[in-house]
């Protein structure tokens, strides 16, 4: 089989760390607080969309959003496992690859490039909905207003991958501002709102609480990052690699978990029903908790800013991966070689404009609403998810492991179940059916090309590269 080229990653220092105390401090913050950027974003719109499945139902709220964080929880402990045994990076891809065969490999793959598509379209339209809660003579330039924070955050990109530390700041600036958002409801509320705690829901709660939760699985997109996003680290060995991606996956587990319990539990207190049209919930619930004053215009800036670093974070993923996919003309790839053409900053202009139509497509067809879209967000990357479990189960079979193979195939189970409740909706189906498109696409190209070996780290080079 024809090989694909590797990037040379850089030669680590002696010892194999390349940094020491602050400036491996350093690295750390801007590697993991930018890595998380995604999930912490989400918080803006799966509380919501739980929210919406339970009909307004507040006192259903808090055990629904509950267990979508101990699904995290679930998901996020695979992860763990995945990056002890790829501290290159690959994540679910290089584990279906390695337990599988590589034809496998691109099931995640076809996942994760609808999953850039998708986090690219929602956190723009939640941005723009964020913008508009804070103006709303902005309301009729929903889709105008959308397009061109899209066109913006795409131009950005031009400029490649030096905006990790302020994508870092971002996500920190969001959460100091949502403590303080979070403080102030809790001790002093500004107002509180009308709507009932409970409702009728005309079924058994348990039954409202299992049918709902998956929608608001939304939270869960952005774990794969800390995964394969380590392969950026090659001036560290796979010790300090290992230690940054679960350091990671464990603040990201503490800041999500923390942040959905907290505000859920804030909104339930404050009775914030569902928002009206020209707002958002998690607007409603920083307005009851401060006043129109300085702190919520803060808390809207910082989450529209947040969200448009998940988008840009996605920005650079996505196109990343089709240029590590793409042929060049010395070396045979699964994807045409012109999606690899890079500027002088790295960027691969032709599959960012890729992202960008696909993107700009799914805003307008969505009318540029976020909980729209929220319905098709975490169906494909779940596919990636189980994908991952079930290669996990079968390296701890292999290993005479029977406890985490039994962990692990649990795991693999409550996912399928998730999966299968949100495409029992009905349009979600659309997201698995160009997951299985694209993955069937690239897999004939990869056939075509000769089969060539080492697809199963595509990932990893592309985050490497």
């Amino acid at each position: 089989m024809t090989a694909i080229q590797q990037p040379a990653a850089p030669s680590p220092a002696p010892g194999g760390t390349g940094h020491r105390g602050p400036r491996r401090s350093v690295l750390f913050f801007a590697f993991a607080f930018a890595v998380i950027a995604d999930p912490v974003s989400s918080v803006a719109y799966a509380i919501e969309a739980a929210l919406r499945a339970l009909h307004g139902d507040l006192a259903l709220l808090l055990p629904t959003m509950s267990l979508v964080v101990g699904l995290v929880v679930v998901v996020t402990a695979n992860y763990w496992q995945l990056v002890r045994r790829f501290p290159k990076g690959g994540g679910a891809a290089a584990a279906a690859g390695r337990a599988f065969g590589p034809r496998w490999t691109f099931v995640p793959i076809g996942a994760l490039v609808v999953d850039f598509v998708l986090t690219i379209g929602i956190s723009i339209a939640a941005a723009a909905s964020a913008v508009i809660a804070l103006f709303p003579a902005a309301a009729p330039l929903r889709i105008p207003l959308a397009l061109l924070l899209l066109l913006a955050v795409a131009g950005l990109t031009w400029f490649g991958h030096g905006g990790r530390l302020l994508f870092a700041v971002m996500t920190v600036l969001f959460i100091a501002v949502c403590m303080a958002v979070l403080v102030r409801g809790f001790v002093s509320p500004h107002a509180v709102g009308a709507a009932p705690t409970s409702t009728d829901p005309g079924r058994s709660a348990a039954l409202a609480v299992v049918l709902a939760f998956p929608v608001a699985m939304a939270l869960a997109t952005g774990i794969e990052a800390p995964s394969t996003a380590i392969a950026q680290l090659g001036q560290l060995d796979d010790t300090h690699r290992r230690r940054f991606g679960r350091g990671t996956l464990a603040l990201l587990l503490v800041i999500v978990g923390g942040l959905t319990i907290a505000l859920t539990a804030l909104a339930v207190r404050l009775h914030i029903d569902i928002p009206c049209k020209d707002s958002t919930q998690i607007a409603d619930i920083a307005h009851a908790a401060t006043g129109s004053g300085w702190l919520y215009e803060a808390f809207q800036l910082t989450s529209s800013l947040l969200l448009l670093a998940a988008a840009s974070s996605s920005f650079q993923a996505g196109p990343g991966l089709l240029k590590a996919l793409a042929g060049t003309a010395d070396q045979p790839g699964v994807l045409p070689s012109a999606l690899g053409r890079t500027n002088r900053h790295h960027t691969p202009y032709w599959s960012v404009l890729v992202y960008l139509a696909a993107a700009a497509v799914i805003i307008v067809a969505a009318s540029g609403e976020e909980q729209e879209l929220v319905l098709f967000y975490a169906v494909a990357v779940f596919v990636s998810f189980l994908v991952g479990l079930l290669a996990m189960t079968r390296f701890a079979r292999t290993e005479s492991n029977p406890t985490l193979a039994w962990l692990n195939g649990a795991a693999a189970v409550a996912v399928a179940f998730t999966l299968l409740v949100n495409l029992l909706r009905g349009w979600p189906v659309l997201s698995i059916a160009a997951t299985l498109a694209i993955a069937g696409a690239f897999y004939l190209r990869w056939v075509r090309a000769g089969r060539p070996s080492g697809i199963e780290d595509v990932k990893a080079r592309a985050e490497a590269d």
